[in-house]
């Protein structure tokens, strides 16, 4: 299923399912998706293959290249059904609240699919609820104070999208280190102590000392939380009054 990204005559969105066969095991695309997903949940995208998802659904590998063409665009069904969760977040009262619901989503989503996050910052995902959900998050950035031009709205997004995804790669990274090596970060942490003390010692670090000796283990969905406040703050606020050389136009 490696055949070149849009070698088919339309994107997966607009081709028609297949018309149903006289088969004993109906299928369709959301069937092959969510077949698809359940094995990437426990085996990584490493582990999914025609073979596998075709057992799954108790059919002739076969048959699913009816519905798909190639790994991406299986990938692409996947991914859009992962957005069709974080869709449920919907629009809140106020376009602080609705980033604030989405970006939480995202997050609960991606250590739940934990394979999302691997598809997160290549070119951006166009299925219908990836579209969605960047209608959403977009229309939401444009209500903000500080974002006055189209400049303005592309670098927040930018912004807050990188925060996304380092973040989110960051925790779901350690989640996998610790199952891989049965030995959490805290854990890590201790096994380690004793070398660290003693290039603290040496005096050449003291503000890594300072993070070492009085930092705390921070709790990940409120570290999550707090420091997508402050990009939020930071990417809607311009403190410093600095606007973009482009002709200054207004979005709505």
């Amino acid at each position: 299923m490696d055949t070149p990204y849009g070698s088919a005559p339309l994107p997966v969105w607009e081709r028609p399912e297949p018309q149903p066969r006289a088969a004993p095991v109906p299928l369709s695309r959301a069937k092959i998706a969510a077949a698809a997903i359940r094995l990437a949940d426990a085996e990584s995208l490493d582990g999914l293959s025609v073979r596998k998802i075709a057992k799954e659904l108790g059919v002739g590998p076969m048959r699913l290249y009816d519905y798909v063409t190639n790994r991406s665009e299986l990938l692409d069904l996947m991914v859009d059904a992962v957005y069709a969760e974080i869709a449920e977040a919907g629009e809140q009262s106020e376009w602080r609240a609705t980033l604030l619901a989405i970006v939480h989503r995202t997050r609960d989503a991606a250590l739940a699919h934990e394979w999302f996050a691997d598809l997160l910052g290549a070119r951006p995902h166009l299925g219908p609820h990836a579209l969605a959900v960047g209608e959403t998050t977009a229309a939401a950035l444009t209500q903000a104070p500080g974002i006055r031009t189209i400049d303005d709205l592309q670098r927040a997004l930018g912004a807050l999208n990188a925060f996304i995804i380092g973040a989110l790669r960051r925790e779901v990274t350690e989640r996998r280190t610790a199952r891989s090596t049965g030995t959490d970060e805290a854990a890590w942490q201790a096994s380690l102590g004793p070398y660290l003390t003693r290039m603290l010692d040496t005096g050449r670090y003291p503000t890594v000392a300072r993070l070492v000796i009085d930092g705390a283990h921070l709790d990940a969905e409120e570290t999550f939380h707090h420091n997508l406040t402050t990009v939020l703050d930071g990417i809607t606020g311009h403190p410093d009054g600095r606007r973009t050389s482009r002709p200054v136009r207004r979005i709505l």
